[in-house]
């Protein structure tokens, strides 16, 4: 009777315990491995025929790089070979965890009182985003920030906040005034004639209950348009009045 003999696993467990990935992280740091690898950690398996750390390459060269996969809307990782939504869950909850590293610490220790900081702060917050996301600090009297709402979000043709979203917000965190922001996936950092015409329908609801709209910010990855510093904002306001 012939001898059967077990083929030996070509997975990362098979490997020598000083080429893992995860082992070398303990041991060296994060800082040793490769991009691929980092991925690997994540997927924690691979697939049929394919390691983890060969899955995470076939992901980046997919995408192009690491910052390429932080700006991928959620529907370009559909349909990539390997990927369950398991696993595209725990890579958009580590590349989501990457873009907050760049955030205050504490909402509640977060204090915007100039455009600079608002910019700085809704920079981190937008950046590397394919889709147009819309969205709205909340501030009480002291500039503290007491919300950090997403109104809306997708492609530039169908992102339409409502403004009694943004209003029932305010109402519901009591805030005195708020900041709104979007980013321009295009790069470019000037205000739409839909921009204008949302901030001034804006200012209009809030003006009769007492909220101050401070300023409405375009961010991109290279610049930030502030409505309040280009003067844009008053005259939208006088408009308002007038």
């Amino acid at each position: 009777m012939a001898t059967q003999i077990k083929a030996k696993s070509k997975g990362i467990v098979s490997w020598p315990a000083d080429e893992r990935p995860r082992e070398r992280l303990l041991s060296r740091g994060p800082h040793a491995l490769t991009d691929a690898e980092l991925v690997a950690i994540l997927l924690r398996v691979g697939v049929r025929g394919a390691s983890a750390v060969e899955l995470g390459r076939q992901i980046l060269k997919h995408f192009g790089s690491v910052q390429a996969m932080m700006s991928a809307p959620l529907d370009a990782w559909q349909g990539i070979k390997g990927l369950g939504t398991a696993k595209i869950a725990q890579l958009q909850a580590a590349l989501e965890l990457g873009r907050r590293a760049a955030l205050p610490g504490k909402r509640e220790e977060t204090y915007i009182k100039k455009t600079a900081q608002a910019a700085d702060y809704f920079t981190a917050r937008l950046r590397r985003l394919a889709e147009e996301h819309f969205r709205v600090a909340y501030l009480n009297r002291q500039g503290r920030m007491l919300d950090d709402y997403l109104v809306a979000q997708g492609t530039v043709d169908n992102v339409r906040p409502q403004i009694r979203t943004i209003i029932a917000r305010a109402m519901q965190n009591s805030a005195s005034a708020l900041i709104a922001a979007h980013n321009h996936p295009s790069g470019v950092a000037e205000p739409s004639e839909s921009d204008r015409l949302l901030t001034r329908d804006l200012i209009a609801a809030c003006q009769p209950i007492g909220i101050k709209v401070l300023d409405h910010l375009i961010v991109t990855e290279q610049e930030h348009f502030s409505f309040a510093d280009s003067g844009l904002l008053d005259e939208l306001r006088l408009q308002v009045i007038g």
